[in-house]
Formats: C-alpha cells, structure tokens, sequence
C-alpha cells in the first residue's frame, strides 16, 4: 500500500523532473538541482516513507514498495512524462521506476546509485550493516558507516555537516529495514528491462557500478563521472552533476520523445 509522501513543488516547464532522496537522507539532498532546474521545468522534490516529513511505517521498505509510492506521487501531480532523478538508493528507485513504469516517465538519471549488481562481498557488507543497524548499538553504527564509507578527502564544510545532521537523525528502524531488504532487489533485471532514457552520474569509476559492469546488462545507459567527490557528488559538485543532467536532458529527452523512450513517427 502507497503512502502519501510529503514534497516540494516548484517552477514549470516540460519535462517535469522529479528528484528522489537516498538512504536516510531528505528532500534538501537535491537542493542545488532543484533550483537550477525550476527556472525552466516543473520540479518536485520529496520525502521517502520513514525520512523527512513522510510518514514511517512499519513495513513497505523495499524498493518496489518505495518506487510504487514514487509513481502514486507522479499520479497524484499529474506528472506524466517525468525525468525521475534518484541519488543513491533513490538511483534505485529510479532504475525500478524506468524498467516498470515506462508509461509514467520520459526518462531517469541515477546519481551514484547503490549496487546494481552487487558482488558477495557487498551484500555481506549490507548484511552487516544491517544486522548492526538493528543491534543495541545501531545510532553508533550508522554514524560510522556514515562518516567513514560515504564521503571523499574534500568533502568537508556545512554540507557534510548538513548530511550527518540529517542522516543520523532519520528514523533508526525503517533505516535499517531498508538496508536488510537490498539484496531482495534483482537490479540487473530491472536495469535489462528500462526502454526510457537512462543516465548514471557515478562519483568515481571502477567501483561495483562500473560502466563495464552495467553496460552488459543495458548497452544504452548514458554515464557521466563527477571528479573530486565522494558519494554525495551532487551536493559537493553541483555544477557537474547539474550540467550532466542538464544535458541529457537536452540530447536524450526531447520534445517529439514518446513514453517509453521512443521517437514519435510525427515527430
């Protein structure tokens, strides 16, 4: 069942774009995109169930679960023909929404998305981190994970302030049932099963996400890599990961583009 997410809603213009938060995190996460783009598109920027101002229940903490209450969201504004643009596990969300959703969006962009396709030792990793989220010692362990895995040498200032505030005060629980409920998520089937527009902003290459790794699975993904950030690429490099967006937007997304990624024969 879908839950009414809070959001944000400014700006007009075709296509709409819709940004999507990650892990713990809340809908200020695409604050500098949200701006940009809003002097010349319809955007909304939101909270996911359990962080933010949405509401936290008990259950509904995987991927399809979240995606859906995106795509409620997208009914509810009227926002068909979205570009839907996740960071994190909000890529995820996004790459869902592209491969069972084609009818709602025009295309989708992940900003250093979670693992697509993970390898064992990833999904121990999250296997213990959830396990440890869920422990007596679960504030302590998320600060940790937060602090020591998710931010580069440069990445320092009231915006890393900004983001520990904010992830290490989300709710504990759904936190952690997000995490335990990751490796249920199949990504190489959803990443074979997008026909729309797809970009990936990634902070770096060769790590799980690599173009090698993914373009087996979708030779059409567009990627574009940040330089001198961690994680949080869009937060601490804006105007690159704006740009790259921005772009895409241009060359991939453009009027005369049917849903689903296909061009109009009257176009």
């Amino acid at each position: 069942m879908t839950v009414a997410l809070a959001y944000d809603e400014r700006g007009a213009g075709e296509p709409p774009l819709v940004f999507v938060h990650g892990w713990c995190c809340d809908r200020t996460f695409f604050a500098p995109q949200a701006e940009h783009f809003a002097r010349s598109h319809r955007v909304i920027t939101l909270d996911l169930r359990g962080c933010g101002a949405s509401p936290a229940p008990d259950n509904g903490y995987d991927i399809a679960s979240l995606a859906a209450d995106v795509a409620g969201l997208a009914e509810q504004l009227d926002l068909r023909g979205a570009v839907v643009a996740g960071h994190s596990l909000g890529g995820m969300i996004a790459i869902e929404l592209a491969a069972t959703r084609a009818d709602l969006l025009a295309g989708a962009v992940a900003v250093d998305p979670g693992p697509i396709d993970p390898t064992s030792e990833v999904r121990e990793r999250f296997a213990a981190l959830a396990d440890a989220l869920q422990g007596p010692e679960g504030v302590e362990a998320r600060r940790e994970y937060v602090m020591t895995r998710l931010f580069g040498d440069r990445d320092a200032g009231s915006a890393q302030e900004h983001i520990v505030e904010v992830m290490c005060n989300s709710p504990l629980g759904p936190a952690g049932t997000t995490i335990a409920n990751l490796p249920a998520w199949d990504g190489v089937e959803a990443l074979r099963a997008v026909r729309v527009p797809l970009l990936f902003v990634l902070a770096r290459a060769g790590g799980v996400n690599d173009p090698d790794r993914v373009l087996v699975h979708n030779p059409e993904v567009e990627f574009g890599i940040t330089v001198g950030t961690g994680h949080f690429n869009q937060l601490f490099a804006p105007e690159q990961v704006t740009s790259m967006i921005e772009r895409f937007l241009e060359l991939r997304v453009r009027p005369g583009r049917d849903l689903g990624g296909r061009v109009r024969s009257d176009a």
